[in-house]
């Protein structure tokens, strides 16, 4: 059965073997396919330009540029490409900056291939893949760090309704359960993500959660 949409995936990892399991992997799954491969940061910025992915799938540790500065000016060539990490280290560190620097998201190395296939679905869709406490422990810290550094900005180009899913989603709701709550379609629900994502510049549910507390839209405190 054909899909309507296929998810273009860019491998970014410097090692061969792991780059050709997740090619296969990907390949065998129906609505999404390997567009392009890199091994090394600096081939994962230039690839990305040149291929334009919806998700990337990035390693760390790579040689070159590291994978989360490659992070970083993918995200400021293609905001809305979505960007994966793939990492051994779980540590809040690890994760600040990988969040920091633009991903949507990160998985362990020891995922099991299930997991990796629905993670590309789940930012591709704009969801998260972080679990809730760990989404709001890691944005709490974000926020007070950007706090210092970022201005406050009034001008909020999204709607009221734009605002209430944004709200939400900075809960940990899946879309699933935005909808539900709502009494609205699965589908408007991702249409409505899709509008915020397109006016704020942004490729990932987690950062347009930021976008919104840095400039003072809403609070973590009025989410219960």
């Amino acid at each position: 059965m054909q899909t309507t949409q296929m998810i273009k995936v860019l491998l970014a990892d410097d090692h061969v073997i792991v780059r050709e399991g997740t090619r296969e992997l990907i390949q065998r799954e129906s609505g999404m396919m390997v567009v392009g491969e890199a091994s090394d940061g600096v081939e994962a910025v230039e690839m990305s330009m040149k291929v334009h992915p919806d998700v990337v799938v990035m390693d760390i540790a790579m040689p070159r540029l590291n994978g989360i500065e490659a992070t970083k000016q993918i995200k400021q060539l293609l905001p809305t490409t979505a960007i994966l990490i793939l990492t051994a280290y779980e540590s809040e560190q690890y994760i600040l900056a990988i969040l920091e620097a633009g991903a949507a998201s990160f998985l362990l190395k020891n995922v099991k291939g299930t997991q990796l296939l629905e993670a590309i679905r789940a930012v591709y869709a704009g969801e998260s893949v972080l679990q809730p406490s760990t989404t709001r422990r890691v944005i709490d810290q974000l926020i007070n760090k950007a706090t210092k550094t970022e201005e406050v900005s009034a001008v909020n180009p999204l709607t009221d309704r734009e605002i209430e899913v944004l709200k939400m989603a900075a809960r940990g709701v899946s879309n699933k359960d935005i909808a539900d709550q709502l009494y609205l379609s699965n589908r408007t629900i991702q249409t409505h993500l899709s509008n915020i994502f397109k006016k704020l510049s942004v490729g990932s549910r987690t950062e347009a959660i930021l976008y919104g507390l840095k400039r003072g839209w809403f609070i973590m405190e009025d989410l219960p």
